[in-house]
């Protein structure tokens, strides 16, 4: 079976995306894992799919790269609204549903993409950090430096430890370096690894940093390794609301790639 795929990334988080609206293709997990496998496939940090809902609405359906579909992804989002536009199936306004519920997406005119995120009703204090749901499960840890982090040993560390019934959770260690400035490096559930930058992950972390510093909206402006996303949001009751996410998406390449082969 060939398949016919787009390379994209956000700020670094790079996707693999197909366009599944005829059911073509099945993505089990091995498949998967080998189309993201950067040394034997194409390589990236997840495979999204286009495909059909029943709301009339275009679905996004995301896999992380160990092969298992996942929750929201932020940038994923923001790179599949270019996606749908570059297919003519959508114009500068996007309309599609994730897998937390219904998105819109604005292709703005400095090529950034704004993507609304869900709301954020609580922030849970634990006695290291902020545990939250952005449409993913994250975990937000202030440090002194993010440079002299081990992102990988500690992230994994909390990752097994916190939301453990769920799954485990997606781990940000941030470092306010402004005033609403914060620099940021995450640790990735599914990828199992630091990732260049994390959409849901810069979310969590901005409302982190608003809800310990009392801070009533946004926007926030988050550093990560693969470039600079803000975050926009009101603090509305003990939540947050109006909630987006906005940064650079870019098209890398098109390609196919024949699973026979893999």
């Amino acid at each position: 079976m060939l398949i016919t795929f787009s390379k994209y990334h956000g700020t670094g988080n790079d996707f693999v995306m197909v366009d599944n609206r005829s059911g073509g293709l099945n993505p089990t997990v091995d498949l998967v894992e080998k189309l993201c496998n950067r040394h034997f496939g194409i390589g990236a940090d997840g495979l999204i799919l286009l495909e059909n809902a029943k709301e009339s609405a275009l679905m996004m359906r995301y896999f992380n790269s160990d092969g298992r579909e996942s929750t929201m992804c932020g940038n994923g989002g923001r790179c599949f609204a270019h996606f749908a536009h570059q297919l003519g199936l959508a114009g500068q306004h996007v309309l599609f549903n994730g897998i937390d519920g219904f998105h819109e997406a604005y292709l703005l005119d400095n090529g950034n993409i704004r993507l609304r995120m869900i709301d954020v009703p609580v922030v849970e204090s634990a006695e290291e950090g902020f545990f939250l749901n952005t449409g993913s499960p994250h975990f937000v840890v202030f440090v002194r430096s993010v440079e002299n982090v081990n992102v990988d040993l500690e992230g994994r560390l909390a990752s097994k430890s916190v939301n453990v019934k769920n799954g485990g959770t997606n781990v940000n260690f941030i470092q306010p370096v402004g005033e609403k400035v914060l620099k940021i490096r995450t640790y990735e559930r599914g990828v199992e690894a630091e990732t260049l930058s994390c959409g849901t992950g810069s979310v969590a972390s901005a409302i982190a940093y608003a809800d310990f510093f009392a801070i009533s909206e946004g926007p926030v402006e988050l550093l990560a390794p693969g470039g600079t996303l803000r975050v926009y949001f009101s603090h509305e009751g003990d939540g947050y609301k109006n909630i987006w996410l906005e940064g650079a998406v870019s098209h890398v390449f098109n390609g196919s790639i024949e699973v026979n082969d893999l």
